[in-house]
């Protein structure tokens, strides 16, 4: 089992400023192991390739799902998306049981592992040098190879969330990645092994800016003076938006704006009730999150971080059951994002958003390529 000793602290390196190392491993390849539910994952997945191919690697990305056999990928996606929509609490409920029971969760790992092993490692091939994962199931799959010697190179996951499921922790897995200190200390007690303070993988498109701010609210039709609430729920659009969006038009304080993504039904009731102003899919959140003046976030994901790098206050409100409210504890515990539990909360707490009473967070600092390009060497040397 890993001990709080495994846990390093990342470089203060920003992205993309290391030239030698692009020069240093031309001919290396990397897999990347990600899946399509939500755009978290892919999105790290997304940022990690970036910047490992600006470090010199070839890196050549896969969808976990679509390596389910018999179109199980699609099933778990659907029923997924379902649950969250429908019965969330259950999906909290199954969280929980899997984080209390070792034994649940390592049924699930090795059930896992065994469906997907043969399509897993058709990918990996001979000519991998790495595979890194950003997605739970992925890593236990590929944790069984690497534990069986059918992987041969080391396997590194990369912790998306602030708060880190038994199941994010595969044995086999050569090295574990966090966000922060917190998931970090969390992931070692789990046992993780190579466990490491990274940074998130967040793109450079996301910084803090104050010029522009009148032209981009023009270009979503946002009002040009009022303070504004953007609140987001992932690419699903997944959540008690609505509710949300009541309360903090009761407040007073600000104009809600919901980034809805791809929930076209979500968007349509809002702008029919005139509560909110709705937006559809956008591939320039790094505008819309510099427009307004906080963020309200419910999952404590990827959209979460990018704010943050945007230098944009952020607030969790009505959090999913299950990986929202455990990520609503570690961003609060962090510093990074004060969770408002109640309604009644509300008001004091947008009112320290807006007006920067929130202690400002440390900055994010680190490059998880970076870490990553040194460690494969010398993980596969001790593997």
């Amino acid at each position: 089992m890993s001990q709080l000793t495994d846990v390093t602290r990342p470089e203060t390196a920003v992205p993309g400023n290391d030239v030698r190392a692009a020069q240093a491993r031309p001919q290396q390849r990397i897999l990347m192991v990600s899946a399509s539910v939500g755009a978290g994952h892919d999105g790290a997945a997304r940022e990690l390739t970036a910047r490992l191919e600006a470090h010199g690697f070839e890196v050549t990305r896969h969808d976990f799902l679509d390596l389910l056999p018999a179109g199980l990928g699609r099933f778990f996606r659907t029923g997924y998306a379902w649950q969250l929509r429908v019965v969330p609490d259950s999906w909290g409920c199954l969280l929980a049981a899997l984080q209390r029971h070792a034994v649940l969760s390592w049924l699930v790992a090795k059930l896992v592992g065994l469906v997907a092993a043969r399509r897993v490692r058709a990918v990996v091939g001979g000519d991998v040098d790495a595979v890194v994962s950003t997605y739970p199931l992925a890593s236990q799959a590929l944790g069984r190879l690497r534990r069986t010697g059918r992987i041969t190179v080391p396997v590194v996951t990369f912790l998306t969330d602030m708060s880190v499921h038994r199941l994010w922790v595969a044995e086999g897995v050569d090295a574990h990645l966090a966000l922060h200190e917190l998931p970090a200390e969390e992931a070692a007690r789990l046992g993780a092994r190579g466990v490491r303070v990274s940074g998130p993988a967040v793109s450079p498109t996301f910084h803090p800016s104050t010029t522009g701010r009148r032209a981009a609210r023009a270009r979503f039709g946002l009002p040009a003076h009022a303070p504004l609430a953007l609140v987001v729920a992932g690419s699903w659009g997944i959540g008690d938006i609505e509710s949300t969006v009541d309360d903090l038009a009761r407040c007073g304080l600000v104009t809600p704006v919901v980034a809805c993504g791809r929930n076209v039904a979500l968007r349509e009731r809002l702008t029919r009730t005139g509560a909110a102003i709705a937006l559809g899919w956008t591939d320039d959140m790094p505008m819309l999150m510099r427009s307004c003046d906080v963020v309200v976030q419910n999952a404590g994901g990827l959209s979460s971080l990018e704010a943050l790098a945007s230098g944009v206050p952020v607030v969790t409100y009505r959090c999913l059951p299950g990986h929202g409210l455990t990520n609503a504890r570690a961003l609060d515990e962090a510093g990074w994002a004060a969770w408002i539990r109640t309604p009644q909360e509300l008001s004091a707490g947008l009112k320290s958003a807006l007006t920067g009473e929130f202690p400002a967070p440390a900055p994010i600092r680190g490059d998880p390529a970076a870490t990553i390009a040194d460690m494969v060497p010398l993980v596969r040397t001790v593997a």
